[in-house]
């Protein structure tokens, strides 16, 4: 039992130093005013009813609620069908690893590709768009296309990894199932929609709660290429919660900005949880 101990007392000594006291060190500040200057004092719930009237916090939610929709959805299609096409077509480690590379990139280096490839005056697709006849595009620059714009440079980063995680569960389904399909005259297509997906629904939406939890707390990009402009058009709730700490030194309203992206969190994976059925599966 001791040795037991020893092996797992790293790991837990990790969780209890950088995800258990950092928790509940933020809850306590959420009800503080606290500076950083100056000791913590204790406003009880005033940062949660300021935050209730505070329209930049409504106004952050709906941005990353866009932001989350175009992302997940866009990259999951685009995921599932890549995973499908290399479970059936091919299962090269090659091809897979061409997939993940992406992925390898930093979130950084990412954002400042595109902040330059995307550019309005010297970026290689807006000149491109030029040519072909059309007008220049503000990317970065217009509340219209600056959400679209950074939800789709992640799924370009992200898409690769979650093809594989998915290309994984696609493994646990038996081949005898296709084969039996084929004999049967079913189409690819057919077999996709009645094998598939049915049997991938556990492995799918364990993906779906991940990268939605992962979309919520979007920032590097934001960071990097808008810093939430323009006029708030990007301004996530990471973001605004960056803002709040480490502009304007506020620390206990953007703790309780946190711990209200925790409670949304929270509640958005337990009801996707329940509808999706994710603790269960379709394969006896």
């Amino acid at each position: 039992m001791s040795l037991a101990l020893r092996f797992i007392a790293p790991a837990s000594i990790g969780l209890i130093v950088f995800l258990i006291w950092p928790l509940i060190t933020g809850i306590y500040y959420s009800f503080t005013s606290y500076d950083v200057l100056t000791p913590p004092r204790w406003t009880g719930l005033d940062n949660y009813r300021a935050l209730i009237a505070d329209d930049r916090f409504w106004n952050s939610l709906k941005v990353t609620v866009e932001y989350v929709a175009i992302n997940i959805g866009v990259q999951t299609i685009l995921a599932v069908l890549i995973a499908a096409l290399m479970h059936r077509l091919t299962k090269s480690t090659v091809v897979r690893s061409l997939i993940l590379s992406p992925y390898l990139v930093s979130n950084v280096v990412t954002a400042l590709t595109f902040l330059w490839m995307l550019d309005i005056q010297f970026g290689i697709v807006n000149q491109l768009i030029v040519k072909l006849g059309g007008e220049t595009i503000g990317f970065w620059s217009d509340p219209k296309w600056v959400i679209p714009t950074i939800a789709l440079v992640n799924v370009w980063r992200n898409m690769g990894y979650t093809a594989l995680l998915i290309f994984a569960g696609l493994q646990g389904i038996p081949e005898n199932l296709y084969e039996a399909g084929r004999t049967d005259g079913a189409s690819e297509v057919s077999m996709f929609f009645r094998i598939t997906m049915p049997l991938l629904r556990p492995i799918l939406a364990l993906v779906l709660i991940m990268t939605i939890i992962g979309s919520f707390q979007v920032f590097d990009t934001v960071a990097v290429s808008t810093t939430g402009g323009p006029a708030d058009a990007s301004n996530v709730l990471q973001m605004y919660i960056y803002q709040k700490a480490f502009g304007e030194y506020d620390f206990g309203y953007a703790s309780a900005l946190s711990v209200a992206l925790l409670i949304i969190l929270v509640i958005i994976t337990a009801i996707q949880y329940k509808l999706t059925r994710a603790g269960q599966t379709d394969l006896n």
